[in-house]
């Protein structure tokens, strides 16, 4: 399609017009004079954003998510690529399985669909799983990872960011260690957990499993990924690391920079996470850390869920929440309009960035003319009340429901193709 966009603001405060022809950014002055036109009058032009980390449950939980509605719930959130973790049903951890994820979405997808391969064989962290085989793929894989379970064997995450390291890939970890934090931990370990009753979850579950992993990737030379960070000590490790110039990058979820432990008071299992949602002091740490880019970006860990798999006791309903569709709200909310980050900065964390550490060739980049047309239209004034049932997602499970919020996404552009438009 060809399309021209007038009058459209960028990150960096200039602004001009966008013209969009074959898939890519084209000289605005051949624009024929019939061609569509989006009045960008007062908007944002920003790169696509670009998510490391989203669980489309496709295949084996169709009721809760397939690719189609999660990539239509990430073009509603202005994403035009996301990474679809492997804890699926069969789990990702064969170079078949990874293809097929891959065609699922060339057929389905509403953004582009990079395939994250599983570490271990089975999510079962015994035996390194199928990744140079993945990595030589259609699917072309190049970051691994258990998440949902930590990869706590220190010989066998090794032995993984040694594998890697080959093709330049990276292994992206849960920090979680199963000792100190095991299946039963539901609620951050504080007096609220005492309070309710629920199995603790320490802070430092996660940031000794931090610690270990940067070791393990400067012994290794390897790149390590911190997945949803979430506590004040995980961050002090990631800042030591990257002092010390170890191949480290870490994400922050939007509900570990906005929602936090008083929450889960009510028992409602929505906000039942894992990691789970952290104290006030937790939440600031965070917050410093993405915007002095400690933490390098923003991953959703958009985690669909059947109702009946929510309707429980807390303690055995299953932890995660959805994210795609108001993580930038979220991060407009925190971190811009407080003043934490602007807008090139937010645009590093939420294209750049993670474009760079999933190594997409064609995402993260510039609104030049040449470059591929993938970007997201933006109106930073509007704002909404938060409707789960307005999602495009399958599930329910949204911790935002009846926030009011930044209602930013005015249309989402991916390959020159219009995926979302108010």
């Amino acid at each position: 399609m060809s399309l021209l966009i007038t009058g459209a603001t960028l990150a960096d405060g200039t602004r001009g017009d966008l013209y969009v022809a074959d898939g890519r950014l084209a000289d605005p002055a051949s624009a024929p004079a019939g061609v569509e036109r989006i009045d960008a009058d007062g908007l944002l032009a920003l790169p696509g954003l670009v998510d490391l980390h989203t669980h489309l449950r496709q295949p084996g939980r169709e009721d809760a998510e397939t690719v189609a509605s999660g990539t239509a719930a990430a073009a509603r959130g202005g994403y035009t690529c996301v990474h679809a973790m492997a804890n699926t049903n069969p789990v990702t951890d064969t170079a078949e399985a990874a293809e097929y994820i891959h065609s699922l979405g060339g057929s389905d997808g509403h953004c582009e669909v990079r395939v994250v391969g599983a570490v271990t064989k089975g999510l079962a962290g015994e035996e390194l799983a199928e990744l140079g085989l993945m990595h030589a793929s259609a699917a072309g894989v190049t970051v691994f990872s258990d998440d949902g379970r930590c990869v706590d064997d220190s010989l066998l995450m090794r032995r993984a960011l040694s594998y890697v390291k080959a093709f330049d890939g990276v292994v992206a970890q849960h920090s979680q260690d199963p000792r100190l934090a095991g299946p039963g931990a539901c609620c951050h370990e504080s007096e609220w957990s005492g309070r309710l009753g629920l199995p603790g979850w320490p802070a430092q579950a996660e940031s000794v499993i931090v610690a270990r992993d940067v070791q393990l990737a400067e012994l290794t030379d390897s790149r390590v990924h911190v997945c949803h960070v979430s506590t004040a000590e995980s961050v002090d490790v990631v800042r030591w690391a990257k002092k010390r110039g170890i191949k480290v990058t870490a994400e922050a979820t939007p509900h570990h920079l906005l929602l936090d432990t008083p929450l889960v008071a009510g028992y409602d299992t929505t906000f039942k996470v894992n990691p789970p949602l952290r104290t006030s002091e937790h939440l600031a740490a965070v917050r410093e850390a993405l915007a002095d880019g400690t933490i390098d970006i923003v991953g959703t860990d958009h985690a669909p869920h059947a109702r009946q798999d929510k309707d429980h006791p807390f303690d055995v309903a299953l932890p995660g929440m959805l994210g795609l569709e108001q993580a930038l709200a979220v991060v407009i909310d925190v971190m811009v309009n407080s003043g934490r980050m602007d807008w090139p900065t937010l645009v590093e964390r939420m294209s750049h960035a993670p474009a760079r550490i999933g190594k997409v060739a064609g995402q993260g980049r510039p609104l030049a003319v040449g470059e591929p047309a993938n970007l997201v239209l933006v109106d930073p004034s509007a704002r909404a009340t938060v409707d789960r049932d307005a999602s495009r997602s399958r599930a329910r499970n949204n911790p935002y429901h009846g926030l009011d919020l930044p209602d930013p996404v005015v249309a989402t552009i991916w390959n020159g193709r219009v995926t979302y438009q108010r």
